[in-house]
């Protein structure tokens, strides 16, 4: 069921800033398409290609097997498309879905260079609102999107209806590392590093610091888990990596 528009007069936030609940896509959509092409590039400079490894856990713990469908939202350049089309196997099928057109444009022509791409199609789709019938996937996964949806119980609800009986969420996301040295040199390097390095490799400074305050808006572990347990997940658990600067969530569809 599509959600109901946003309420006259509502809000909501992006980055710090507080702003119309109907204008949040709209500028995040202009911050993807802004850092589309060095996106692949700044994410192995931003996490020193520590992302790859953080994703490679993600990929294990879905636990895709032959003949599997799988949704892989915010699916962006589709690094994570390939490894789960591979799990998936000739008999089964990966839907790479992005909001953005112009990330899953390149995440296309990625595939496409890689060889790969017999068993995944490319959809554009927001979250909220999954173009797909009830009880079509065995597991979805989403990496580092999460944050950036406007309303993300009516996402999680529609992630659990798209999901088959049995089926897995994976959700892969910045989040809260606990008080101490790691969170204040990450809290240094968020908003006096990464700025800079969007200024100076991908040429936009404001859409990394958005990203950086994106990352600090969004919900932290155990808010975040009670969500999907509000969405209808159970047996919800989550796994700090890199002393939490990244969480791995996980339910299913009982």
């Amino acid at each position: 069921m599509d959600r109901p528009p946003p309420r006259e007069g509502s809000t909501t936030h992006f980055g710090f800033e507080e702003v119309a609940t109907g204008e949040k896509a709209r500028r995040v959509r202009g911050v993807f398409d802004s850092v589309a092409g060095r996106y692949d590039v700044m994410n192995d400079l931003m996490s020193l290609g520590v992302h790859r490894i953080w994703k490679r856990m993600a990929i294990e713990l879905a636990a895709v097997r032959p003949g599997q469908r799988v949704l892989d939202l915010a699916a962006g350049t589709g690094d994570l498309s390939a490894a789960l089309a591979e799990r998936a196997g000739e008999a089964g099928a990966v839907v790479a879905a992005d909001i953005n057109a112009a990330m899953l444009g390149i995440g296309r022509d990625r595939l496409i260079d890689r060889g790969v791409g017999g068993n995944i199609a490319c959809v554009q789709a927001d979250a909220e609102r999954l173009p797909f019938a009830d009880n079509s996937f065995d597991c979805i996964t989403m990496a580092f999107g999460l944050r950036n949806v406007t309303d993300k119980a009516a996402a999680l609800a529609s992630m659990h209806r798209v999901l088959r009986p049995g089926g897995r969420l994976l959700v892969l996301e910045f989040s809260h590392p606990a008080p101490g040295p790691v969170s204040a040199l990450y809290e240094l390097y968020s908003f006096k590093v990464l700025p800079v390095l969007g200024r100076l490799v991908a040429g936009d400074e404001g859409s990394y610091r958005y990203l950086a305050e994106s990352i600090r808006m969004h919900p932290p572990q155990r808010e975040l888990q009670a969500m999907m347990e509000t969405a209808g997940f159970a047996h919800c658990d989550y796994l700090n990596v890199s002393a939490g600067i990244v969480a791995i969530h996980r339910g299913y569809k009982t």
